[in-house]
């Protein structure tokens, strides 16, 4: 696995040497654009406007418009602007990780000590881990600055990076429809089937299924097969009281359990 990002944290007067490194992959199947008329991968090339010729990697630069002129940008510049933020994961405050929403996660990295900052990442592990409390960082990433979290586990350090709050859409643009009456009773049976439901979260039982069966689909074409025909019915409950509903779901689980 390759580092995508080296720098150190800021922890304090501290600075501990990382590398970061990606924790997420992709579990959806690599599908490829083709032409329908002979089945010839679709090629998407860089086009100068003007001319309409292709133009290489080695000649495209970044640039901003300002003032009707366009400002060009090199990496120097870029780590210029901030040469600190570019290098240091700055920690600036710790918090309990449940006064995060979850609306604000974003992306998952894992963070890994070079040679020379393996005692100061135990110590701050160690200490995230004591006091239950994570930390709240910026940086820069791909000329862009990141708000984070910094959490620990027992094996690594978790660079978790957040959305700005600016970045989340105001619930007001939303046709919310006015608030409905609950009656005690179908709150009561609610609970009853969410107890019913609760139990320990293990991430390992939840596959992606719908890969599997779409890859089966595929091997099925492939052999000439017609895949059958599986159309999605929208069923209603025979029961149209809610509360009637609810008994029958939790009638439904308890015969499951038996």
């Amino acid at each position: 696995m390759r580092p995508i990002w080296t720098g150190t944290i800021g922890f304090g007067l501290v600075n501990i040497p990382v590398k970061l490194f990606s924790a997420t992959q992709g579990s959806e199947l690599d599908l490829d654009m083709l032409d329908k008329k002979d089945l010839s991968n679709i090629r998407f090339i860089r086009v100068n406007e003007k001319t309409g010729k292709e133009v290489a990697w080695a000649n495209i630069v970044k640039g901003y418009m300002l003032n009707s002129r366009y400002v060009v940008l090199d990496d120097k510049d870029f780590e210029t602007a901030s040469a600190v933020k570019t290098k240091v994961i700055e920690i600036s405050d710790f918090v309990q990780q449940e006064d995060i929403n979850s609306v604000y996660y974003e992306t998952p990295y894992y963070l890994v000590p070079e040679k020379s900052g393996v005692r100061a990442y135990a110590l701050l592990k160690q200490a995230l881990l004591k006091t239950g409390k994570v930390g709240i960082a910026t940086f820069v990433m791909r000329n862009k600055e990141h708000l984070a979290i910094l959490k620990a586990t027992e094996d690594v350090m978790i660079l978790n990076q957040l959305r700005f709050s600016e970045e989340i859409r105001d619930i007001k643009e939303l046709a919310l429809p006015a608030a409905a009456t609950v009656k005690p009773g179908e709150l009561k049976m609610a609970v009853s089937l969410i107890n019913q439901l609760s139990g320990k979260f293990k991430i390992d039982t939840y596959k992606d299924t719908y890969t599997a069966q779409l890859l089966k689909l595929i091997k099925t074409k492939a052999k000439g097969g017609k895949p059958a025909i599986a159309p999605m019915k929208v069923v209603h409950s025979k029961a149209k009281d809610l509360m009637e509903q609810l008994k029958a779901s939790l009638s439904v689980k308890s015969k499951k359990a038996s």
